[in-house]
């Protein structure tokens, strides 16, 4: 098998793509002088990373680091900070994800990046749900992916293979083990303080850092844990996980290509978001937990205006339950919530003049 290495960061050479054979893969890359500092947040200033996102409640890890590896590579190929969002839920449902195994194979998902690629997040957001459930991408969606030409395993045990991996390819996806200390973290270089491990993982490598012997790492489980979202794992930390067969656990992914701009609606749901409770409009984090709710689910107590940020947006239909309530034909695009008591799906859908995209949020409503 042939992979291709492209020498991306200006940093380094910049020199064409090379045709390197799978054994001699570990010796090319390690033959590089990799600097003792490097992070995709900070080339030559610019942070090509897009934000911090939450997969919770569901295991859908796998899906998020793929993401969150590809957005970055999409900015630094275009060189502009366009805000890329990609879509989890279709890249974990549609290689054969599903919330009861809780996993997909991400062998299944990274094959799926070859043949079919991922479309933006405006055609399947995520519902933010800890079950399965049926699932359909918007009509179209092919025509709005991207995709990758390979993918691969970096040599785990060899840190400057690592480095000159991420230099070279982009960001990291890694799968580790962790144990119960690691839900706590809240900052610094972490390493496991022992125990057993509780939970496996899957997170993408930005960078590193040799002063404090680091990865840095982008996590998907909100903005609220560790460094708003970011932790730095120590490059001894031994955690990678070889749940794919032996030298697996560090994967790279090259060739990124596609449909990197698609022309659609840019649209979510700025309120209600999950995890809240509103009374009578004012947010404040999420209270009813010891009600049997679903668990991301907005809690809904008075009169609320759904609120939607939208750019590249003509109009917005606002539907509850797949019934429609409303169209809204100037920004700002809002509309007053009007159902009954109990667990409802708010959906919007934005038009532009060429295509549609959509966002969904469940809900309970109290009164």
């Amino acid at each position: 098998m042939k992979r291709f290495v492209t020498f991306l960061i200006p940093i380094l050479l910049i020199i064409p793509v090379i045709s390197i054979s799978a054994q001699k893969l570990d010796y090319e890359l390690e033959k590089c002088n990799s600097p003792s500092y490097f992070s995709w947040k900070d080339i030559d200033g610019i942070d090509y990373t897009t934000p911090i996102k939450d997969q919770s409640p569901a295991p859908t890890c796998e899906a998020y680091a793929l993401c969150a590896s590809l957005e970055t590579i999409m900015q630094y190929q275009i060189g502009e900070l366009y805000g890329p969002d990609l879509s989890e839920s279709h890249l974990y449902f549609y290689p054969g994800g599903t919330i009861e195994q809780g996993y997909v194979n991400i062998i299944d998902a990274a094959d799926y990046l070859v043949e079919y690629g991922v479309p933006d997040e405006g055609c399947f957001p995520d519902p933010h749900r800890n079950f399965d459930y049926p699932f359909e991408s918007l009509e179209g969606w092919e025509n709005r992916t991207v995709k990758i030409t390979e993918w691969g395993w970096i040599d785990k045990e060899n840190v400057e293979t690592m480095k000159s991996a991420l230099i070279n390819y982009g960001p990291l996806i890694i799968c580790f083990r962790f144990p119960q200390d690691f839900y706590s973290y809240s900052g610094g270089v972490y390493r496991p303080s022992g125990g057993d491990y509780v939970g496996g993982h899957v997170v993408t490598i930005v960078g590193y850092d040799d002063s404090k012997e680091c990865w840095i790492v982008k996590n998907s489980w909100g903005t609220k844990w560790g460094e708003d979202g970011w932790f730095n794992l120590a490059y001894d930390a031994n955690m990678f996980a070889e749940w794919y067969g032996p030298d697996t656990g560090v994967m790279y992914i090259d060739g990124v290509y596609g449909n990197l701009q698609p022309d659609v609606p840019k649209i979510s749901i700025e309120k209600p978001t999950i995890k809240h409770t509103y009374f009578f409009g004012i947010e404040l984090p999420i209270i009813l937990r010891f009600l049997n709710i679903q668990a991301a689910a907005p809690r809904i107590i008075g009169r609320l205006y759904v609120k939607i940020q939208a750019e590249n947006t003509n109009n917005v239909e606002f539907y509850v339950d797949n019934e429609l309530k409303f169209t809204d034909d100037e920004a700002p695009f809002e509309w007053r919530l009007k159902t009954s008591s109990g667990l409802h799906t708010i959906e919007v859908l934005a038009y532009n003049n060429v295509n549609i995209s959509k966002d969904i949020v469940d809900v309970f409503v109290f009164i």
